[in-house]
């Protein structure tokens, strides 16, 4: 079964064509810059890296030169497009409505349109992917994955504001939170590596990105995570502040006389890493200068790593306890003095040790906590991607028509 993964954008298209057999890459991709001046698309087929530039003037124009480069002589790696069984997409927000993955028909399409207003910059997106793959690969089944689904296991006591519960009957504003489909591929594979059972095992994984979150992972449930409502909460980002006062909505809006929408522009896109250091978005940047003595990037770093710390700490109460501390996403596999630093200064308390020689690794599995540590740390990358395809593959093999919702 060959199987082609979709991370839909507002203005870039991810891609990735699986061999379900031995779940294997075959080529992978960005459609980048989609509507805006400067598009292309970044092709690669094992080591051979291919960039095509050209106008893509919507994401259906985009995916139809992808599926034209899977098939051609010199770039493709199919000989038909009927050879794609099934299409799999990421989607952001599936509210309290799906919490599993679902084959998309009409009723689920509509469903997620009528959702957008949950993650307005995220599910439109999602949407115009799914659109565009239903009217190239016309009869192909197209299969939902959802960011919030991992979490709908959540205990009301997590995920319930307290604010008057009206705003939850009417409107369902509660704790969704997001990166689930990584939180659950990374979970499954620290306890296969270190030879458990994930029933039996207390987690903690940190998706430490540019977005980041943390979630407390209890026998295999996520029973909390940093993310809320929407992406903006929890730790700090790039972009994003994470946690703050609420009041501080309307006092910046005041004083600066401008409107909530554009402070909520300025929490998601001018906050965070970007905030502090008023230059640097990338964790690349700002560890760097940190470590080459720029004071105000390491007061950054200061920032990001002690509110990674206090969520951890958090939820090792909220279990009563951990097992298992997993660093994972582009900062968590490739950073090894943040993961050192939070070990260090933060996390004695718990009994972590860690060998400093075996934690100087990027982007690979491994445990770097001492035999005498009371918990296992340990970096797995994630592949949200793998996940994504192996719920479409189940969800076509056993032959699923109706929705589960």
């Amino acid at each position: 079964m060959k199987v082609l993964v979709i991370n839909s954008g507002s203005s870039s298209v991810k891609y990735q064509l699986l061999n379900m057999e031995d779940e294997s890459v075959l080529a992978k991709g960005l459609v980048d810059r989609i509507g805006i001046e400067g598009s292309k698309i970044s092709h690669k087929v094992g080591e051979k890296k291919h960039t095509i530039e050209q106008d893509i003037k919507n994401h259906e124009v985009g995916l139809r030169i992808v599926l034209d480069l899977l098939v051609s002589e010199d770039k493709g790696v199919l000989k038909s497009l009927k050879e794609i069984d099934a299409v799999g997409h990421r989607v952001v927000h599936g509210g309290e409505r799906f919490a599993s993955s679902v084959k998309i028909n009409k009723e689920v399409l509509d469903t997620l349109e009528m959702m957008s207003f949950l993650a307005p910059l995220h599910n439109p997106a999602n949407v115009m992917g799914i659109k565009a793959s239903m009217e190239l690969l016309p009869g192909v089944p197209q299969i939902g994955v959802f960011d919030t689904a991992f979490h709908q296991s959540m205990p009301e006591k997590s995920y319930i504001y307290p604010i008057p519960y009206e705003f939850y009957e009417k409107y369902k504003v509660r704790r969704y939170g997001f990166h689930g489909t990584s939180h659950r591929y990374v979970s499954k594979k620290a306890a296969d590596a270190l030879g458990k059972n994930i029933e039996d095992l207390k987690i903690i994984s940190c998706h430490i990105g540019n977005g980041a979150s943390v979630a407390a992972i209890k026998y295999g449930k996520s029973v909390d995570t940093s993310m809320g409502f929407t992406p903006l909460e929890g730790l700090a980002m790039g972009t994003r502040s994470g946690d703050i006062d609420p009041a501080i909505v309307e006092f910046i809006a005041k004083e600066e006389e401008i409107t909530i929408k554009e402070v909520l522009n300025i929490l998601n896109k001018k906050s965070g890493m970007l905030g502090v250091t008023k230059e640097y978005s990338d964790m690349r940047d700002v560890e760097d200068n940190a470590i080459a003595g720029d004071k105000v990037c390491r007061k950054a770093f200061d920032i990001y790593e002690y509110k990674i710390a206090k969520y951890i700490g958090a939820y090792a109460a909220a279990m009563n306890g951990v097992d298992v501390i997993l660093f994972t996403a582009g900062v968590g596999e490739n950073s090894p003095i943040m993961r050192e630093e939070i070990c260090e200064q933060y996390l004695g308390y718990l009994g972590v040790k860690i060998d400093k020689e075996a934690n100087n690794f990027k982007g690979k599995e491994k445990v770097f906590s001492t035999p005498d540590s009371k918990v296992t740390v340990m970096v797995v990358p994630t592949d949200e991607e793998l996940m994504i395809a192996r719920d479409t593959k189940k969800i076509i093999d056993e032959n699923i028509d109706e929705l589960k919702i």
